[in-house]
């Protein structure tokens, strides 16, 4: 349970879409201006080339020429085109030019030059090549042609999404993992758990490898697998791994990858990838986030347009059109099944259905094992009970855990992760960062420390309730303080009784600020709504109550689906008789937590002056306090006892 302190930042995401833009903006400035620069120098520097070449050699003119010639200072003359190359007896280069149409002989001679003196000086005459003559008269021209095209085409370059961009508008955007590709290839061994999810798709992996084993007996292997869990549970991950199983290519993109503002592009790019698949076949498909595109049609959800529908109508003919000689595989994953079309689901489409549930514990630790392979650990880690610790994380969860773990030791400057990095990264991934600088008063402290007493006392009381880990007045995220309380084994089902216990153990916090202070601060408000929330789905989801066994709301406490959002199934006078049970239940709460800690009124204050002394108080230190004050921890043979 948490202490939560009001506050929130209503422009964040307003701040950070303008904040793109602006970057964006300054990043095309940018390359623009590199651009002009880069060309101005290219441009500088091949005109000081130039001029430092061509001051090297004297130029003269021709008359010049004909009074060496004359004085027979002329050792050779070298002709090619209209440029002349004079070399002098004293190994002077010259350079001078005449006219293209007249010879040298006819040139030199209007200047006086005879034949005789001529004579007397070697003249080589060197024909231009095909290529050189193109190259010369073409350059100046289409120098600077090329120079502004490569610009322009930088600049395309930097644009996304316009220019060039605009034309691949209905190609597929997949991304493609080739077989032959170690760093990115997944196997089974890289996943732990979700055994039974390996079992089903070990099926669809003999397919693609031997697919006539199937055939040959008359059997059609499913088209399309659906993969449901909740987020971080390794949807995409196993998706990958049949692929590397397989050795075959996979296709994977996003269900909002297919939808653009132009209507009919979202088609377009499913013919084009199923195309794709088909000419690498056997290959596999795997769209994530299916229900992007893939919800009930005819809802009227989505604003109206139609390019949504027009998308899964094409992917739903491409699925019918497949052979089963074809050999490709189309997978896909979701966290919302439930809001899924039927003939996404109907038999010849996502006919087979794999669940992949939060992992037990043994299946933690097993994962944990996994990410720790390429991390130093210290002697004392023991992964087992970071599992243990760990109820209702998935893959993803524990991943964050181990790497926050071993930043946490790099920000201490040590060369291993120790178990006490290991502690303090659960409550980071569960609760967010410590909040060193939220420093509290004195009388916020000690309203802070009874709110996490009267939590922790209600849980080691009541016997369907958790036992507690650990309590501590350090604001962590959003909580000013919180008491962390795990189950002893894994539960599956939660009986009544259970949840009762849980919403007694919400209101521990109220009801001690209301007992100890006479008034009641923000602190409790996350309390209630979860106590409320978890009241309402026993009334309307469990049949818990005294209304019987009815289920009037559907998963996440909405009406059935294509009802309109607000829309309720049930009369007036039924929401009533709902509300009166809520009620009901959260006064009878009320009171078993104000009897409990009113009977160990003692307790309560010896664990809230301990709090406001040390902040932070483990599962050992607590448990010596409750002794002292007569109540005995819970172990797991008293549990299993009163589960029964």
């Amino acid at each position: 349970m948490a202490l939560k302190f009001p506050g929130t930042n209503k422009n964040k995401g307003r701040k950070d879409d303008e904040g793109g833009k602006k970057t964006g903006r300054r990043q095309l400035i940018s390359n623009i201006l590199t651009v002009i620069i880069v060309f101005m120098l290219i441009t500088s520097l091949y005109s000081v080339i130039t001029e430092t070449t061509g001051g090297k050699i004297e130029e003269i003119a021709v008359s010049e020429v004909a009074k060496h010639v004359t004085a027979g200072e002329v050792k050779k003359i070298t002709v090619e085109g209209e440029k002349l190359t004079i070399l002098l007896n004293d190994e002077t280069e010259l350079k001078s030019k005449k006219e293209r149409e007249a010879s040298l002989s006819e040139t030199l001679s209007n200047y006086g030059v005879t034949a005789a003196q001529l004579a007397r000086t070697e003249i080589e005459i060197k024909g231009d090549t095909g290529l050189s003559f193109w190259l010369m008269n073409i350059l100046p021209f289409l120098g600077p042609i090329l120079i502004l095209f490569l610009f322009f085409w930088f600049l395309s370059r930097q644009m996304k999404g316009a220019g060039i961009q605009a034309f691949s508008f209905g190609q597929s955007k997949a991304r493609i993992i080739d077989p032959s590709d170690v760093n990115q290839k997944v196997t089974f061994k890289d996943i732990a758990g979700v055994k039974e999810a390996k079992e089903e798709l070990k099926e669809i992996v003999d397919f693609l490898r031997n697919p006539k084993k199937f055939l040959d007996i008359g059997a059609r292997i499913p088209k399309g697998v659906l993969l449901m869990g909740a987020p971080g549970t390794g949807k995409t991950l196993l998706a990958r791994a049949v692929a590397g199983e397989a050795g075959v290519p996979f296709f994977h993109l996003s269900g909002s990858e297919f939808v653009e503002m132009f209507v009919g592009v979202g088609a377009s790019r499913v013919r084009d990838l199923f195309q794709m698949a088909k000419k690498s076949a056997p290959a596999i498909i795997f769209v994530d986030e299916i229900d992007a595109v893939g919800r009930v049609r005819g809802t009227g959800v989505g604003g109206g347009n139609d390019e949504r529908e027009q998308t899964l109508n094409q992917i739903l003919v491409e699925m019918d059109g497949f052979e089963p000689t074809e050999k490709v595989i189309v997978m896909a994953a979701t966290n919302r099944p439930d809001v899924l079309d039927p003939a996404l689901l109907r038999p010849g489409r996502f006919d087979r259905r794999v669940t992949l549930d939060l992992p037990d514990r043994n299946d933690r630790e097993e994962i944990l094992k996994i990410h720790a392979h390429k991390k130093p650990l210290a002697e004392d880690v023991n992964i087992r009970t970071v599992a243990e610790r760990t109820p209702g994380f998935s893959g993803a969860d524990l991943y964050s855990l181990m790497n926050e773990g071993a930043i946490l030791a790099a920000r201490e400057d040590r060369k291993k992760v120790s178990q006490y990095d290991l502690i303090r990264a659960i409550e980071k991934v569960m609760l967010g960062p410590e909040r060193k600088s939220h420093v509290l008063s004195k009388k916020e402290k000690e309203i802070t420390a009874y709110h996490e007493g009267g939590h922790a006392l209600t849980s080691s009381v009541l016997p369907y309730a958790d036992p507690v880990h650990k309590i501590t007045i350090v604001a962590r995220g959003h909580a000013g303080g919180y008491t962390l309380k795990l189950p002893l084994e894994e539960r599956r089902l939660q009986s009544r009784k259970e949840f009762l216990d849980d919403i007694a153990v919400s209101l521990g916090g109220y009801v001690a600020e209301e007992m100890i202070f006479g008034d009641i601060t923000t602190g409790p408000s996350n309390d209630l709504q979860v106590a409320t929330a978890l009241a309402r789905d026993m009334v309307t989801k469990y049949g818990m109550s005294a209304l019987g066994p009815m289920a009037l709301e559907g998963m996440g406490g909405r009406t059935i689906f294509g009802k309109g959002l607000n829309e309720r199934e049930y009369s007036e006078d039924v929401s009533s008789k709902i509300d009166a049970e809520v009620a009901k239940i959260l006064n009878e709460a009320f009171a078993k937590t104000r009897k409990v800690l009113k009977d160990h009124r003692r307790a309560l204050d010896s664990i809230a002056l301990a709090l406001i002394d040390k902040e932070t108080l483990e599962q050992a230190e607590y448990e010596q306090i409750i002794i002292a004050n007569g109540i005995m921890p819970k172990k797991r043979e008293e549990m299993n006892l009163a589960a029964q």
